[in-house]
């Protein structure tokens, strides 16, 4: 009896733990609705600015420790106004995918906050403007992140989370360079998650 017992309690043991590793496991994805507030520059103090918008966004992440984590933060291209002292010249879209590093402090809580730092990559497309305006297609920039996750159940959570990135684009005139465009959007966002 003591040794159907023991088994017993080996079996139970070890499904206990597969149950909490599937719970817990290194996979994570949300999905959020954000806030996009660009902070809107340009070098030659023109009035360039874009508008701000709620946007969709996803991300996945892979926990390489408890701690730490990979995410790949994305969203499908954005169309806004390209607007000069307020008045609308123009359109384009942007496509802002960003990939960060975070640092979990609770991984283990109901509570979870976290930081993150990386890098964004945004393509500008669909570039409508005055006859001979352009843009540059292409940027490259820091993205600073802070977070909490809130768990709900076993396996969801609900999640809030700020990110700041740097955005920017020259724009030029048939060929010659007029300014520096700084999107430089502040994101904020709520949202659900998954761990799997």
């Amino acid at each position: 009896m003591s040794k159907k017992i023991a088994l017993a309690l080996a079996v139970a043991t070890l499904t206990g733990a597969t149950c909490a590793a599937a719970q817990e496991g290194p996979l994570q994805v949300r999905v959020r609705a954000v806030q996009l507030n660009a902070s809107n520059s340009d070098s030659a103090n023109l009035g360039l600015s874009i508008n701000n918008k709620m946007i969709p966004e996803a991300d996945i992440s892979y926990f390489i420790t408890d701690n730490i984590a990979a995410e790949l933060i994305l969203t499908v291209p954005q169309k806004h106004d390209v607007k000069l002292n307020g008045a609308v010249i123009g359109s384009l879209k942007h496509l802002p995918p960003t990939l960060t590093v975070q640092y979990h402090f609770a991984p283990k809580d109901s509570v979870r906050p976290y930081v993150g730092a990386g890098l964004n990559y945004t393509h500008f497309s669909s570039v409508n403007l005055p006859a001979g305006l352009s843009v540059k297609s292409n940027s490259y920039g820091a993205a600073f992140q802070a977070g909490v996750d809130v768990q709900i159940d076993k396996t969801m959570f609900a999640n809030f989370d700020v990110k700041k990135v740097y955005i920017g684009t020259d724009v030029s005139s048939n060929g010659a360079k007029l300014t520096t465009f700084k999107v430089n959007p502040t994101l904020i966002g709520v949202g659900l998650g998954w761990r799997f």
